[in-house]
């Protein structure tokens, strides 16, 4: 137990929901008979959610500040519907189309920041009425009726890497020139963060092997992702959605957990009170990051629009729901201040492979919900659990429990 800690850090209970994700996995493909892990259903997995990833990035932002967003799904609806209009009907280029509808998620962030950061309207109750607001717009000025998307989005919304060069490895090669550099990146952030962790800690340095194991394991699960992307039917490879979510994860990450106006956002959610007398602009922090969450709406609602082919009065229903549930499954505090990118994605992807594993199974619409829910409701109460003060987390008891019995083992066999 004590090399698994030296391998994976101190705070094991962090890598529970991956291992649950796992797991999910591995029963949805035993169920469905080797369905779930296939090249076709992850390439359909991430291009199919990617939109809902893109808004649980957003949506941490804003409940790590202590607020929500309930109105992100009818900004992106209604930002794709404007898109399609002033393509079709207004004779715009498609790309100034896009820039419109990326445009307008601007201003609704813009307005909501207001409210919240000038106003002091908490954002339930700001973002309740522009959900009402943008949920009736988009079906007044669509008619309830579905519009044409521009044919150039079909590549940014389902569009997969293109193929290059001699398939002598039987792969797609630009799916395996990304898994290469994923690896090489992954080698070198691994390495460079066991020098800075020396550095630190000069007199208690760390060995090799812990990090040799954590790139070996590493390599393993990028190449075969790799692997598994790259080898589908002809024509397919990494998609393209996958590829805009994996850019936006690395920018956000970046942004959460290295820039100063990151730590704000932190600070803010922590305590506003003492984050202000630090001398940290909470109005500024409300504001730019609910605009932030309306941006990435947009952005969700128009890639959705390039999928489908088509900008519909219902896009965006309920989709704000998958990216609050995401967000909490991945472990961010109810109460704000706590959460990450990487978990949030953990949490989407969880998401993700119950939509996909249950509809492998033939689960209907309704009782996936319910499934959904209790995922959510289970997730949430063993946060809340571990978190408590004064309270063994259930990680930690169950390594404990398992150090017991090794020590037990070990008395007995002298």
């Amino acid at each position: 137990m004590n090399k698994i800690k030296r391998v994976l850090g101190d705070d094991l209970h962090k890598y529970t929901m991956v291992i649950a994700l796992i797991a999910l996995i591995v029963f949805f493909n035993i169920a469905s008979d080797g369905k779930m892990i296939t090249p076709s259903n992850f390439q359909n997995l991430l291009s199919g959610n990617a939109y809902v990833l893109i808004l649980a990035i957003g949506m941490l932002m804003v409940i790590v500040i202590g607020q929500i967003d309930l109105s992100v799904g009818s900004v992106a609806g209604f930002c794709g519907m404007v898109m399609a209009i002033a393509f079709q009907k207004w004779d715009f280029p498609w790309w100034a189309a896009v820039l419109l509808g990326m445009g307008i998620g601007v201003l609704v962030g813009a307005w909501n920041g207001f409210w919240v950061a000038k106003m002091g309207i908490p954002g339930f109750i700001t973002t309740l009425g522009s959900m009402m607001i943008f949920r009736g717009a988009v079906i007044w000025i669509s008619h309830s009726i579905s519009v044409p998307a521009p044919s150039e989005l079909k590549w940014f919304g389902a569009g997969h890497l293109p193929e290059w060069g001699p398939a002598f490895t039987g792969m797609n090669n630009s799916t395996l020139l990304l898994g290469t550099f994923a690896i090489a990146f992954f080698i070198y952030a691994q390495l460079r963060q066991r020098a800075r962790a020396n550095e630190l800690y000069a007199n208690n340095k760390e060995p090799l092997w812990p990090a040799v194991v954590r790139i070996a394991l590493g390599t393993v699960v990028i190449g075969y992702l790799t692997w598994l992307f790259g080898t589908g039917r002809p024509g397919t490879s990494f998609p393209i959605p996958g590829l805009i979510l994996v850019v936006l994860v690395i920018i956000y990450h970046t942004i959460t957990q290295k820039t100063r106006f990151g730590r704000h956002v932190y600070a803010v959610g922590g305590n506003k009170n003492s984050a202000a007398l630090s001398g940290v602009n909470v109005q500024k922090t409300y504001f730019l990051t609910m605009l932030n969450m309306s941006f990435l709406a947009a952005l969700a609602g128009i890639m959705f629009v390039g999928r489908s082919t088509a900008a519909g009065p219902s896009d965006g229903t309920s989709w704000e729901m998958d990216a609050i549930a995401s967000v909490y499954i991945g472990g961010a505090a109810v109460s704000g201040g706590v959460g990450t990118i990487m978990a949030t994605m953990v949490g989407g992807m969880m998401m993700a492979v119950l939509n996909s594993g249950l509809m492998l199974l033939g689960v209907g619409a309704d009782k996936t919900q319910v499934i959904k829910g209790l995922v959510l409701m289970a997730a949430v109460a063993f946060d809340v659990y571990n978190k408590r003060p004064g309270h063994v987390s259930i990680t930690k008891r169950l390594l404990n429990m398992n150090s017991a019995e090794n020590k037990e083992g070990s008395s007995a066999d002298k």
